[in-house]
């Protein structure tokens, strides 16, 4: 009823009077279903904007939106997305109207429109967006200047103008805006003009090519400007002022310039959006945005207050080249509906990892693929929640329900397992015809699928429907029998989860048998197989020396759990140091952690080989692997709480670290081994010890402790209420007062062992009207509960998992995202894994993001208990 009054108004307002209200063209609600998507996308094409934009550094924008399109059928009303604006004025082909809208999108009477080119002119007004959607505003406390950004991705243009925002109906854009005269702007193209106006300047952009109204992007404010025209491209990079000495631009410049070099070789097409911006900025939701011609980056991420580590550059490597095969797939070729999106992303995934690896120093970008994107999709697709990597999409309510590591990376392994199947070059040459058919259109799964199989002169569908609509991740063991000394059978045994998860899928692996003998552990014969079903006879073995290991995914070709055989997982125990591949000690370290997770092999033991093996690791990519396990393996031991084991082994891993952090003579080594000292360091001696050396009374020979270090130690020791920490804290707080001191500050305020503090930062993240950006809130929420402050997480347990239907109901999904996965009690106990299992049966409403960060909560606890059972054994 409120809505009909407020039509009423409004069209009383604009002395005119409202049509009634054709059909309900779509849903009354904040998102856009698919079924309704192709309905408006079957009828309108053509789309061209011209966006208006008055940027004042404010907290409020206005704008003009021009929509020009064709309509094949004028017969029905049409709808146009905006969210949160005061419309003051609205003209459908020339005529004033008085607007229809509910604070989602406009209804246009079919009355006022037209079959053929119409043309829908919009002025409003709205709120910068500060969670990191729209148009989002951020005042940087440093030096009090504003910024603002566009985010889009998946469906948040119209927080930003009037818009059909759904990815098929594609347009060009042509902008002018104006902003505050020491204002620059970047946008999909390049300025073609830049005037002095009253109070500011007037930026015009010529007309871009088609584009989803998620690649279109705008970005202002008073941001330091790096310009490189070395290339065949000219390059730009944006970065607020007070940060602006933590940027290494040549880096940035160097990978660009590779990696353009690169994918225009690869993909036969040339760069299509004539320069290349690259924005680092505040607040980001995720990683990086792949804006046409203007990427987005987070600052967290990507800015470092000392030279950056061998580390940090591949990531930064790494992501620049994923954004950048964005560019050509997702930005020149687009998918239809947010069903695609996973292609998208996982093709990035795998071209901007190959990229990294042909075109960078960091040719071993494979091995980082293997050990970090490749494992979290193994444990993804592991999990209660785990779904196929194509799946429905009903609405933009869901369109990041899964966009999770099945989408990034299980999607990358598969197209790396394609290419290997279908020969490097035929899939080249696929995807070349692919991006040249659809280029500047929408595309389906069946359309890429159908260019490789078209190159490979073979039917894919088998392919398709294996690996592309089935769940789950199969298990390959090898079945080998020996007789004097030689191998009289070998077959490579596959198996799935279970019943529920049924498929057995055909793919390219090399199986490769190792000896041990007085050089170590060495291949004595490698044999590259394509098997399917349950049982693949291997007859190339036979014959073979008996192996002292047998490893059946060797270098890393399958997406495919290895199960050990007893002999081969008794020497990965025994003979690490004795492995002089990097990829295939990587590989058998991961063998030893899945027999922690599965409860095989029990925590101590395997904490046992890490202490024995991880001082003496001298592959830094590997060594950082091996670090997340031991940091993964105290998270558990915090969880099952105090114990002798526990201290005893607290102070081995102390001990460890603090000396190779010592005795490191390379900076990247010493700067990860000291890293994880801290993140180890909870005894009162390595607490008072990293107290000495944040105050300089201890100095270890080499360290740089500088404004990061400091931020971590005084984390940590606020995390133990370390005597005098928070004084320690409040001293830092006024020693930097950036932004991202700010956040840090946050951390380790909310992080410490104290009811009061919890309960007032409780009170911040419930409060849905905050006024503290949501980065901050974000943080604030993963900082709550660390795993041994099990009593005080125990406190409000019970009200947070009551509560959570509530929260879940009055928050949006960018919310709920960060709040479920930080916020729901799992505390590894069976009377934490049977509240958890109450709490799903008495909360059956949850939105789909939120129900399944409560299975998988559930499942990880009970993943905990039994680690602790096998423990005790």
């Amino acid at each position: 009823m409120k809505k009909y009054l407020i039509a009423g108004a409004v069209a009383l307002a604009f002395g005119g009077v409202a049509h009634a209200a054709d059909s309900a063209p779509r849903a009354e609600n904040a998102y856009l279903s698919q079924a309704d998507a192709a309905a408006r996308s079957a009828r309108v094409s053509n789309v061209d904007y011209t966006l208006e934009f008055a940027l004042t550094g404010k907290e409020t924008f206005s704008g003009t939106t021009t929509l020009s399109f064709d309509l094949n059928d004028a017969s029905q009303a049409l709808t146009i997305d905006l969210d949160k604006a005061t419309i003051s004025r609205l003209t459908v082909n020339g005529k004033t109207i008085a607007p229809q809208y509910n604070q989602w999108f406009i209804t246009l009477a079919a009355a006022d429109l037209k079959a053929g080119r119409n043309t829908v002119t919009i002025a409003y007004s709205r709120p910068h967006s500060t969670n990191g959607e729209g148009l989002h505003r951020m005042v940087d406390p440093v030096d009090g200047r504003v910024y603002t950004y566009s985010h889009f991705e998946p469906a948040a243009a119209h927080q930003m103008f009037p818009v059909f925002d759904q990815p098929d109906l594609k347009g060009t854009y042509q902008v002018t805006v104006t902003t505050p005269a020491d204002w620059v702007v970047s946008s999909t193209m390049r300025e073609s003009g830049v005037q002095d106006v009253e109070g500011g300047k007037q930026w015009t952009f010529p007309r871009s090519k088609k584009l989803s109204p998620y690649n279109f992007s705008m970005h202002a404010g008073p941001y330091k400007v790096w310009e490189d025209n070395s290339g065949k491209y000219p390059m730009r990079l944006f970065a607020r002022q007070s940060v602006a000495a933590q940027v290494s631009p040549q880096d940035w410049f160097k990978y660009t310039k590779q990696g353009l070099t690169f994918f225009d070789q690869y993909f036969g097409i040339p760069y299509q959006f004539e320069k290349y911006d690259q924005l680092l900025v505040p607040d980001f939701l995720y990683g990086a945005m792949e804006n046409a011609a203007a990427i987005t980056f987070a600052e967290g991420r990507f800015l470092h207050k000392e030279e950056m580590t061998v580390a940090q550059k591949q990531s930064l490597a790494g992501v620049i080249m994923h954004e950048m095969a964005h560019q050509w797939f997702g930005d020149l070729v687009t998918m239809k509906w947010w069903n695609g999106l996973w292609l998208n992303e996982s093709f990035a995934s795998f071209m901007g990892t190959l990229a990294t690896a042909e075109a960078t120093e960091f040719s071993n970008a494979w091995q980082s693929f293997y050990s970090g994107g490749k494992q979290a999709a193994y444990t993804q697709d592991q999990r209660v929640i785990t779904h196929a990597i194509e799946t429905p999409v009903p609405s933009t309510a869901n369109a990041f329900d899964n966009i999770d590591a099945i989408t990034y990376s299980k999607g990358a392994s598969t197209l790396k397992q394609l290419r290997h199947l279908l020969g490097e070059e035929v899939f080249r040459k696929g995807v070349h015809n692919y991006l040249v058919k659809y280029q500047y259109q929408n595309a389906t799964l069946d359309d890429f699928i159908g260019s490789l199989g078209e190159a490979a002169n073979r039917d894919l569908s088998g392919w398709t429907k294996e690996w592309l609509y089935q769940a789950g991740v199969n298990t390959i063991a090898a079945d080998y029998k020996c007789s004097a000394g030689k191998i009289s059978a070998f077959t490579l045994r596959q198996s799935a989860p279970g019943k529920e998860l049924p498929t057995l899928r055909e793919q390219r692996v090399q199986v490769g048998l190792f000896q041990l003998g007085a050089q170590g552990l060495a291949l004595s014969k490698n044999v590259a197989i394509t098997y399917q079903g349950a049982a693949t006879v291997v007859p190339e073995l036979k014959g073979a020396a008996c192996p002292d290991l047998v490893y059946p995914n060797y270098q890393d070709w399958g997406f495919v759990q290895v199960q050990l055989d007893k002999k081969s997982f008794a020497t990965a125990q025994s003979s690490l140091s004795k492995v002089d591949d990097p990829l295939l000690r990587s590989m058998l370290w991961q063998s030893l952690w899945d027999g922690v997770r599965s409860a095989k092999l029990p925590l101590n033991a395997f904490l046992n080989t890490a202490l024995a093996n991880a001082p003496a690791e001298k592959d830094y990519t590997l060594l950082g692997d091996i670090v997340d396990k031991l940091q993964a393996s105290v998270g558990y031991l915090n969880l099952m709480g105090p114990s002798a084991y526990h201290t005893k082994v607290i102070a081995q891993l102390e001990r460890m670290s603090f000396d190779a952090a010592k005795a490191a003579t390379d900076t990247n080594f010493q700067r990860r081994w000291f890293s994880t000292y801290i993140s180890v360091a909870s005894s009162p001696a390595a607490l008072k010890q990293l107290a000495a050396i944040l105050d300089g009374k201890l100095v270890v020979p080499g360290l740089n402790v500088g404004q990061d270090v400091r931020w971590n130690i005084i984390r940590r020791l606020n995390r133990y209420a370390y005597p005098g920490s928070d004084a320690l804290l409040a001293a830092e707080q006024e020693r930097d007062k950036s932004d991202s001191g700010q956040q840090a500050a946050i951390a380790a305020t909310v992080v410490r062992p104290d009811a009061k503090v919890k309960a007032e930062w409780a009170a911040t993240i419930a409060d849905l009207k905050t006024t503290l950006p949501f980065s901050k809130v974000r943080t604030a929420m993963g900082s709550m509960f660390p795993p041994e402050q099990r009593a005080l997480n125990e406190q409000t347990a019970a009200q947070r998992l009551a509560t959570l239907g509530e929260v879940d109901k009055a928050a949006g999904p960018v919310y709920m995202r960060a709040y479920a996965a930080s916020q729901i009690p799992a505390t590894c106990t069976p009377v934490s894994v049977a509240r958890l299992d109450a709490a799903i049966a008495k909360l059956p409403g949850l939105s789909t993001g939120t129900q399944r960060a409560l299975l998988i909560a559930k499942q990880e606890d009970e993943r905990c208990v039994a680690i602790k059972q096998a423990m005790m054994k």
